[in-house]
């Protein structure tokens, strides 16, 4: 019996070659030939030696069953797009006020553009009236005399067919007289009409005169110089078509879809689901990319795709779409680049207040459209090269936040320039600089928003299931002033400088780390700013665990990856993309599920300042002016541990070297309100500036390997307690 694993499949009406030409060895011929009934029984067969497969079941294969069985129902489910019934722009306000602004302000510049003009073009349309007459009456003669069918009667003649000829020659005799009484009518009306006017209105035969003259001008100007000109001068934007957008897809060196443009789509799943259309300002066209080719691999070559497109890269953005599979692109091609457009005003600049805990307002689209952000629950990164829009984008998020009457607002402008002044009248903590003062106080107002990370989760802990089923901070507890949970939102603009600062560094980095991991449950929201985006000024545990991320420009794939997330860089979502002129636009992600392109509002500094001022009425009103609004200052003033104190009571004298990692847990176990949350790199931190360096150590993990790992000796950390009280 031979081994089933290499029966021949080739029978008749099998494929040779099943899925799709390559042969699977794990696929094996089915035991029962499904479309046809035994007539026999099955022959009995004798046991094989051990050493050859034996088949599965009783029974062997007569007729191999192909692997797409014709008679295999197809699936009852389906899916269709209806069009709209009124198209998207008249749907959407902003593009409706879009397209009318854009049609009114044209008209009226045109129309002011020729106003000024009328009497160059009265004087020169008078000089080209002679020219224009001698046109209309050459043009006149042409058709009294029915000169068009002079060369028909005229070939007739040369071929000596003389029935045509009598035929053409009656009728142009018959038309020639025709028209010949039309304008000998025309004429006489027309001088009859003139003396009417002469006697009864000379007014208005001047008037019809004077515009009769100005029409023949009109008709006697030269064709490539015309007297009345455009007022705009237009440079043309092609329009989007298939052959454009294949053109496109081509120039990004993408070998399978080079095949599929080249085979014209068949058998590789290239195609175009719907007809291309106007999207805004701008063109949307949906395509279905070859089998196995993402929208991320047309993304990460934006510049080749926008260089076949014939398009600045700023028009072209090409994206997925979330609701159909992981194989379509929805390329939207811009008439202008999106750093050209007029950016529609910020909704929440003249007038409302917000909910963190709702969307709100936040920038625009490609298109211009709202682009909403949810700042609750959520810890923020914003990360870019200087003057691209970083410290705007972070004063943005901050007026988002002093709108809701509730929050409570931390500031901190390490830059020392005084970017975040407008919000000082409604901050509870405020400070600007990098001098050792600042940053104490700074570290004074962490220590009280660590202490009031403590009292938070108490509070949700007491709380009964029926009201806090999530065990997080609503929006209803916040309403609920006895309670204290309160929005709280503290933002660090420049955060390298106390992440860098020799002295207090390490608590900065583990009560903001904290902030960053435990706060968003608690109703706490951090964000941090910098323009130095790396493992020095913005801590693992801070970049790894924050929620909404912001990437303008910045210059290489490290920086990228450590504010938008590790990876982002190779699946295409690059800040190194964006060009100087692009400030203000960056990429963010954390709301949705992928990153997306956002052109945030633009709000100078005249204009935060009135923002903040209607924040401190409705706070007024709300009763909700304190801390640094109120006069007052933080009232921590000492530090919250000894580490050198702390790190000798949790290595017993008989342990002469201990890993950092175990210190790390003895300590939490010791003040678990101070230490909690704590690792190696923390203690490594919190050790250095007392000169106690860390080192390999040799140990034994808890199931009983032997390894070296940093950690350091106890007599370090007793030296350093002499020098600390000899000093």
């Amino acid at each position: 019996m031979p081994n089933p694993d290499t029966l021949d499949t080739t029978g008749p009406g099998t494929p040779s070659t099943p899925l799709n030409g390559v042969p699977h060895p794990a696929i094996r011929p089915a035991r029962v030939d499904l479309d046809k009934t035994p007539t026999e029984p099955a022959p009995t067969t004798t046991p094989e030696p051990a050493d050859e497969a034996v088949p599965d079941g009783p029974g062997t294969p007569s007729t191999p069953v192909p692997v797409d069985d014709p008679k295999l129902p197809a699936p009852r489910i389906f899916t269709q797009k209806r069009r709209p019934i009124i198209p998207g722009w008249l749907r959407n306000r902003v593009d409706f006020l879009a397209t009318l602004r854009h049609n009114t302000l044209n008209a009226a510049y045109a129309s002011a553009y020729h106003a000024v003009r009328v009497p160059a073009y009265t004087l020169r349309l008078t000089a080209r009236a002679p020219v224009g007459t001698a046109r209309c009456i050459r043009g006149t003669w042409h058709w009294v005399a029915d000169r068009e069918m002079a060369p028909m009667c005229q070939h007739a003649a040369e071929k000596d067919q003389v029935p045509e000829y009598m035929s053409l020659s009656g009728k142009h005799e018959t038309r020639v007289h025709r028209r010949a009484l039309i304008a000998l009518t025309a004429a006489c009306f027309g001088l009859t009409t003139a003396a009417a006017l002469y006697v009864l209105a000379p007014g208005w035969l001047y008037l019809t005169a004077s515009l009769g003259v100005l029409a023949l001008g009109y008709a006697g100007q030269k064709r490539d110089a015309p007297i009345i000109g455009p007022a705009v001068l237009k440079t043309e934007v092609p329009k989007l078509t298939s052959d454009v957008v294949l053109r496109g897809l081509a120039a990004i060196g993408n070998a399978k879809i080079s095949a599929a443009i080249k085979a014209k789509g068949e058998d590789h799943g290239l195609r175009f689901p719907s007809p291309i259309t106007r999207d805004g300002p701008g063109y949307r066209a949906d395509i279905d990319l070859p089998y196995g080719v993402t929208p991320q691999d047309v993304l990460e070559n934006r510049q080749a795709l926008a260089s076949g497109l014939r398009r600045k890269v700023g028009c072209v953005w090409p994206s997925g779409d979330p609701d159909e599979h992981e194989g379509r692109l929805v390329l939207w091609v811009g008439d202008r680049p999106m750093n050209e457009q007029k950016r529609p005003a910020w909704p929440l600049l003249k007038s409302g207040t917000v909910d963190l805990f709702q969307p709100v307002p936040f920038g625009n689209d490609q298109r211009m459209r709202d682009v909403m952000v949810t700042l609750m629950f959520a810890s923020v990164v914003v990360g870019s090269i200087p003057r691209m829009g970083k410290t705007f984008l972070m004063r943005l998020l901050l007026l988002i936040a002093a709108l809701d009457p509730r929050a409570e607002l931390h500031a901190y402008d390490f830059k020392g320039t005084g970017d975040f002044g407008a919000l000082e009248p409604v901050c509870h903590r405020y400070r600007a600089g990098e001098e050792p003062e600042d940053i104490e106080y700074v570290l004074h107002s962490l220590r009280e928003l660590k202490d009031e990370l403590r009292r938070r989760a108490k509070v949700i802990k007491a709380l009964p299931r029926r009201r806090c089923p999530e065990s997080k901070v609503t929006s209803e507890l916040a309403n609920d002033r006895k309670l204290g949970l309160h929005p709280i939102v503290a933002a660090f603009d420049e955060c390298q400088v106390p992440f860098e600062d020799e002295d207090h560094k390490a608590e900065i980095e583990s009560i903001c780390t904290d902030l960053v991991k435990r706060g968003p449950a608690l109703g706490i929201v951090a964000m941090f700013g910098t323009q130095r985006p790396d493992a020095k000024s913005l801590p693992k545990g801070i970049s790894d665990n924050a929620v909404l991320r912001f990437c303008l420009k910045v210059m290489g794939h490290l920086a990228n990856d450590m504010v938008l997330g590790q990876g982002m860089n190779k699946a295409g979502y690059t800040g190194t993309m964006f060009s100087r002129s692009d400030r203000g636009i960056c990429w963010m992600a954390g709301e949705g599920d992928d990153p997306r392109i956002v052109a945030s509002a633009f709000v100078d500094a005249p204009m935060a300042e009135a923002v903040a001022k209607r924040a401190r009425q409705a706070r007024e009103e709300y009763d909700n002016i304190t801390g640094h609004a109120a006069g007052e200052e933080p009232t921590s003033t000492t530090a919250s541990f000894d580490i050198l104190g702390d790190v000798l009571k949790v290595v017993p004298a008989d342990e002469e070297k201990v890993w950092n990692e175990r210190i790390a847990a003895r300590l939490a176990d010791l003040r678990p309100d101070t230490y909690e949350g704590w690792e190696g790199p923390q203690v490594t931190a919190a050790l250095k500036p007392h000169g106690v360096k860390t080192g390999d150590v040799w140990g034994t993990t808890d199931d009983g390997r032997g390894t070296t790992r940093r950690g350091i000796t106890r007599a370090a950390i007793v030296a350093a307690i002499k020098a600390r009280h000899t000093a």
